[in-house]
C-alpha cells in the first residue's frame, strides 16, 4: 500500500471511530442521559444489579472520577443506591425508578447492539473482533512511551 493510500485508510478508520463515538453520544442525548450515565446503565445491564463501581470503570474504560460523579448524581436522582461491600468496594443497585429506566431506555439499546452484531456473519464477527483487538494491542505498544511519560514532563497539561 502506498503511503497516501495508507494515510487515507487510517483517516477512514479514525472517521469511523469518531462516528461511532458520536452515535453513542447522540444516543445518550436522545435518551435524556449523559454519556457517563449511559455507560453506567449499560454496564449494569451487562454485569447485573449489585455490580461494583470499579467494575463499571474497568468495563467502560472511564475514569474513577467520572463514574463516581455519575453514580453520585444517579443516586441523588433516585435511580441507584450504593451499598458497601468488602473493604472499599461499593455495590450498585437499581431502585424501582432505575429498573424502569433500564427497561424503557437501556434494554432497547442493548437489543439494538445485539441485532447489529447479529447482522454480521460469524466470520465477519470474528474478523471484526480479531482485527480490532490487534489494532488496540499495536496502538498500546506504539504509544507506551507517550502514555507513560506523564511524570517526566515538567509543564502542566494543556
Amino acid at each position: 500500500m502506498e503511503r497516501a493510500e495508507f494515510y487515507q485508510a487510517q483517516q477512514r478508520f479514525d472517521r469511523l471511530y469518531k462516528e461511532m463515538d458520536d452515535l453513542y453520544h447522540d444516543l445518550a442525548v436522545g435518551l435524556g442521559l449523559s454519556d457517563s450515565a449511559l455507560n453506567v446503565f449499560c454496564t449494569i445491564y451487562t454485569l447485573g444489579d449489585g455490580c461494583l463501581q470499579r467494575d463499571i470503570c474497568q468495563r467502560s474504560y472511564t475514569s474513577k472520577q467520572t463514574i463516581h460523579s455519575s453514580v453520585q448524581r444517579l443516586c441523588v436522582q433516585g435511580y441507584l443506591r450504593m451499598e458497601p461491600g468488602k473493604g472499599r468496594d461499593m455495590h450498585l443497585y437499581l431502585t424501582e425508578a432505575g429498573r424502569a429506566l433500564m427497561e424503557e431506555r437501556i434494554r432497547p439499546v442493548a437489543e439494538a447492539e445485539l441485532r447489529t452484531f447479529a447482522a454480521l456473519t460469524a466470520e465477519e464477527q470474528e474478523a471484526l473482533l480479531r482485527l480490532t483487538e490487534k489494532y488496540v494491542r499495536c496502538l498500546l505498544r506504539e504509544t507506551e512511551s507517550l502514555r507513560h511519560s506523564k511524570g517526566k514532563r515538567k509543564e502542566k497539561p494543556l
